[in-house]
């Protein structure tokens, strides 16, 4: 079985390097958006690079988990994985969903979208600051104002079958508000695919296992 990995905010898709699965994982190249695209729409068309004629599971992380979700009620894979991510809108801070409703963020020029290597690595909590600094270095701001708008004004509300959620207690940027079953990280971070990756690959091989009926 396949597994495609969907990360962050455009650039990072290097943090899946840190995973050991017992699966074909295959990152997700991020397709430049389109002006004032919908994060729906974005995903009906990145839906096109992924093969659905054979079994196939998703990973989003971040970010990417909103895109995963969208591809999962597209292309009902076996399973969905979502790493320090949300399901539904409501799980988002009530911030976030205030922001999205006042249309502030398209009046923000797209420097303002690279934060202070200082202030990003608090958010973000790793302790591996060089591949953070470098992914942050690397990431098209223009797409990076585009996915932050789309992330605080996303409005699913529909949940998603053979899901497994996967998030951090201490995580700052996206914190754990869910209703469903989750596998807590304790002292996890938003970037713990990196600084937990070792917990984190048991957890889904396990999962899968369990899921497909392996012995």
């Amino acid at each position: 079985m396949k597994i495609y990995g969907i990360s962050g905010l455009g650039a990072d898709k290097r943090v899946f390097d840190f995973l050991k699965l017992d699966y074909s994982l295959i990152p997700v190249e991020w397709i430049k958006p389109l002006e004032r695209e919908t994060l729906k729409d974005y995903s009906v068309r990145l839906s096109g690079v992924i093969d659905t004629k054979s079994d196939f599971a998703l990973i989003g992380v971040s970010f990417g988990g909103l895109v995963a979700v969208e591809l999962s009620k597209l292309l009902k894979p076996r399973l969905t994985i979502l790493i320090s991510s949300v399901e539904v809108k409501n799980e988002l801070r009530p911030i976030y969903r205030i922001i999205g409703k006042l249309g502030l963020l398209n009046k923000l020029p797209s420097n303002l979208f690279d934060p202070p290597r200082n202030i990003a690595q608090f958010i973000f909590g790793t302790d591996n600051k060089e591949l953070l600094d470098s992914i942050l270095d690397d990431t098209d701001l223009k797409f990076a104002k585009w996915a932050v708008n789309e992330l605080v004004n996303w409005d699913n509300q529909d949940r998603i079958k053979n899901l497994i959620r996967i998030h951090g207690t201490k995580d700052k940027l996206i914190p754990w508000r869910g209703s469903n079953k989750v596998e807590l990280i304790e002292n996890g971070e938003h970037l713990m695919i990196v600084d937990r990756s070792d917990e984190i690959s048991k957890i889904i091989n396990e999962k899968i296992k369990t899921h497909l009926n392996i012995a």
